[in-house]
């Protein structure tokens, strides 16, 4: 019975050594966080977008709508509204690398264009008056003469 002890004790001792020569094993490094993605060149939704963070600076086009009328706007990094436009005819704003955001509703899907930032300036956005016609059909009323 004393082997016994004596023969539990010694594999009891070089388990405990052998335990204490095994290297120590460290958890490993964390991997780091995914990087944000790029971004985007394709506005397909509604909604507010950060420039340079969600949307590439540039000029995006629009196509024409028949069924909504699409408006867009432009606001500054004080948040002033820099420029902005309601129409059912082809839409296109130079978003500049200096505004903050950039906000879209009931427009097609705004695509930049392959000129980014070099394009010439789109024109300026229809007056009160072609407004005012794109808009009478929806309210019931006749379109506005024309200037």
């Amino acid at each position: 019975m004393k082997a016994i002890r004596l023969a539990a004790g010694a594999l009891a001792s070089a388990a405990i050594a052998l335990a204490a020569a095994a290297p120590a094993v460290a958890d490993p490094e964390p991997s780091p966080p995914p990087a944000p993605p790029a971004p985007a060149s394709t506005i397909e939704k509604d909604g507010t977008y950060k420039v340079g963070v969600d949307i590439q600076p540039g000029t995006y086009n629009a196509p024409a709508s028949a069924e909504t009328t699409c408006y867009w706007k432009r606001v500054g990094a004080d948040g002033k509204l820099l420029d902005n436009a309601l129409t059912k005819k082809p839409a296109s704003v130079r978003i500049e690398p200096t505004d903050a955001s950039f906000t879209t509703n009931d427009c097609q899907t705004w695509q930049l264009a392959a000129c980014g930032t070099a394009c010439p300036p789109p024109p300026p956005p229809p007056g009160p008056l072609e407004m005012l016609g794109q808009l009478a059909p929806m309210l019931g009323g006749a379109k506005p003469p024309a200037p």
